[in-house]
């Protein structure tokens, strides 16, 4: 066995992960509630009541950044995306950077290129997504679109000190209180 592939396990042994997961957790996904595209509109609108609605989705503002906002109901996903810029001016050492930072900083927040061009994403099942999950979720995906070509990072995981961990709570708290009454 190569050298890689044992280091994989390593690291999924202590991770705890198993493949197709624990009966316990299979069982709590088939208990989770389903968010509807219909309760998809209500949290969106209260996050930006300028959101507009088109199809399975919504154009919105997210800390100031166009977001697009889109569920297939069919396939059970949801994806939010904040567009960053072109993908043929991205420099080596950034397209390293986004992906280490997909592995450690970004959290629920990924960097992806689609289109030519390069995006802060969150994507999450529909079974299990609650308000707060999905709050959540966008607000990463906003600082992660800030954050590119400096931190890198969703806001999460970070060492103190600066005015950044600040202005990032600020977001959510702002998106969280917005959500409050529904």
């Amino acid at each position: 066995m190569g050298r890689i592939a044992i280091a994989m396990i390593c690291v999924c042994a202590l991770w705890g992960w198993v493949p197709g997961g624990s009966a316990s957790e299979t069982h709590h996904m088939a208990d989770a509630p389903i968010m509807t595209i219909a309760r998809l509109g209500e949290i969106a609108t209260a996050l930006d009541p300028d959101a507009v609605h088109h199809g399975n989705g919504w154009r919105m503002r997210i800390g100031g950044q166009v977001t697009l906002l889109t569920a297939d109901a069919a396939a059970g996903r949801l994806r939010a995306m904040i567009p960053i810029g072109r993908a043929d001016e991205m420099k080596k050492v950034e397209l390293q950077r986004m992906l280490q930072a997909n592995f450690d900083s970004a959290l629920d927040g990924r960097y992806a290129i689609a289109r030519g061009l390069v995006w802060s994403v969150f994507v999450h099942p529909l079974r299990g997504l609650d308000k707060d999950h999905l709050i959540a979720g966008l607000a990463q995906a906003a600082i992660l679109a800030r954050t590119y070509g400096t931190l890198y990072s969703s806001g999460g995981l970070q060492f103190g000190g600066g005015d950044s961990p600040d202005l990032q709570r600020d977001l959510l708290n702002e998106l969280l209180r917005r959500g409050e009454d529904l």
